[in-house]
């Protein structure tokens, strides 16, 4: 499989950074204790800081924003999905737990300020491409609906798109079945090379000491905007 960020993205914005990391061999079940009470503490504590500081002026979402702004989105319509967890912790409208992976995924959102998807490696049809949705791009989201994704950055693959930094498709989801997933990390384009690194490799770390397994992951770039894996 080869995953490519798109050069029209660059071109909009040429401090563009994609996160990828790639598990292989991993167990996939409920949330251990663990996660689930730090997930419960973290959204308790941003719940505080959110009754003093509006959603839009943590810095990550402020970004992702300008970005939606950028790729010719309006961020008031289609809200990142970092946003949107942010907005239902204001409410104290809490992220229910579903299991290991989505649980540590969303954790992982919260506390980077960042969008996050994780989708099922072996649902994934030949290559991947990064690119801006059109008219025509959408699909049945996990938020129950059917998306447009048009002006959006997308994730497709040789049948169809599949995921995004505003909601995934139902196609591509991580159950407890999925034994290889791939988590693409929307990150900052303020952020270093040499930070996002450590942050994939953060991510990674903690992603196999809960679900076992291996991590391999890559940063795409202007000037390296593709990996094979």
């Amino acid at each position: 499989m080869i995953v490519k960020l798109d050069d029209s993205l660059l071109q909009i914005e040429p401090t563009l950074k994609i996160g990828i990391i790639h598990y292989t061999k991993i167990v996939v079940t409920s949330s251990p204790q663990m996660l689930k009470g730090r997930l419960q503490l973290f959204q308790e504590q941003l719940f505080f800081e959110l009754e003093e500081k509006a959603v839009t002026e943590f810095t990550g979402i402020k970004e992702w924003r300008a970005l939606w702004k950028k790729f010719g989105a309006d961020p008031n319509r289609y809200r990142p999905s970092v946003e949107a967890l942010y907005r239902r912790i204001a409410k104290q409208n809490y992220i229910t737990p579903m299991h290991s992976a989505v649980d540590l995924n969303n954790f992982f959102s919260l506390r980077y300020e960042i969008p996050m998807g994780i989708y099922d490696w072996k649902k994934i049809q030949g290559n991947v491409t990064l690119a801006l949705g059109d008219e025509e791009k959408n699909y049945k989201g996990l938020n129950g609906r059917d998306n447009s994704l048009n002006h959006i950055l997308t994730l497709s693959d040789e049948t169809a798109p599949f995921g995004s930094p505003f909601v995934d498709s139902v196609r591509t989801a991580v159950t407890e079945e999925t034994t290889d997933a791939l988590q693409i990390v929307f990150l900052l384009p303020s952020m270093t090379i040499e930070e996002s690194q450590k942050i994939l490799e953060s991510m990674g770390a903690m992603f196999t000491q809960i679900h076992g397994g291996d991590a391999t992951s890559t940063l795409l770039i202007k000037d390296q905007n593709e990996w094979r894996i």
